[in-house]
């Protein structure tokens, strides 16, 4: 354990931005996970409707810098490809 004053509060700092980062990451999973699973039940309204609120969700994540821009893009990529697979 760290004796330093200005050390104990990154210490708290830190566990609190990674809190944060986890809230955020566990956000971007879950909406990923409606638009798979509506892709995957070939409801074409509801995975546009998923994938709105999910690139919505990874913008912002990237925004705040839990995800790099370039990850950010592939994700939204990736989902936005699945959706587009459904006839």
């Amino acid at each position: 354990m760290a004796n330093i004053k200005s050390a104990k509060k990154r210490i708290l700092v830190n566990e609190t931005k990674a809190a944060r980062n986890k809230m955020i990451r566990s956000r971007v999973k879950t909406a990923m996970k409606k638009v798979d699973a509506a892709v995957a039940a070939g409801d074409k309204a509801a995975a546009q409707a998923a994938l709105t609120s999910a690139v919505s969700e990874i913008e912002k994540a990237a925004s705040k810098g839990v995800y790099h821009q370039n990850t950010a893009s592939r994700k939204v990529s990736r989902i936005s490809k699945a959706v587009n697979t459904i006839a």
